[in-house]
């Protein structure tokens, strides 16, 4: 199955009507920091693109005009942190009392519940725009409400539902968005999240 692709342009300036693309570059820049400080190596995961229709100007330059995802793709980001395989998914949202389950897709859910289950860390990073906070959700604080909705039917997430649940991610001036910092604190409130001693 192919998925079209929306263009957008390269230039998009970076505003409160454009919280998706910040939330997305403040944790690329925190990512270069991380690697640039050899703290960890966290990396923006490629979408497989088929493409369907090339024009060639001139020799020298192609530009394509239609292509279409391969798959529909997992999670946003993956690498590796004190031994610990990361990925996660990056969400931004624009309510003000709840967080809506459909921003999720059931094989991005699934995806981080095998991650869990084999040892590594998965989990959501929200920034809740209305509050102009961020939020690590693991993917085990997640299954509640994911097993919920299946259950009866409830779509959301209430904003004291996830403070309760998630751990909140700081801003700061460099790293930009340190949440490798809550990561940490995610492992030192579950010493149980070991490599290799999931159930």
């Amino acid at each position: 199955m192919n998925f079209p692709i929306k263009k957008n342009s390269t230039n998009t300036f970076i505003n409160k009507a454009n919280l998706g693309m910040q939330l997305e570059e403040a944790i690329n820049e925190s990512n270069i920091y991380y690697l640039a400080y050899d703290k960890a190596v966290i990396h923006k995961k490629p979408t497989p693109v088929q493409i369907v229709k090339v024009d060639y100007p001139s020799r020298n330059k192609a530009v394509i005009k239609e292509a279409y995802y391969k798959t529909p793709s997992t999670t946003d980001y993956n690498g590796i942190y004190k031994g610990f395989y990361i990925d996660f998914e990056a969400k931004e949202n624009h309510n003000k009392t709840s967080f809506p389950l459909a921003n999720i897709h059931p094989h991005q859910y699934n995806h981080l519940m095998h991650i869990y289950k084999h040892g590594g860390i998965g989990f959501l990073i929200i920034a809740w725009n209305h509050y102009n906070e961020h939020y690590l959700l693991p993917i085990k604080n997640l299954e509640k409400f994911w097993v919920r909705m299946e259950n009866d039917g409830r779509k959301s997430i209430t904003y004291e539902e996830l403070k309760e649940n998630a751990l909140q991610i700081k801003e700061g001036y460099n790293p930009r968005l340190d949440y490798l910092k809550t990561v940490d604190n995610y492992l030192e409130s579950n010493p149980n999240v070991i490599k290799g001693t999931i159930e």
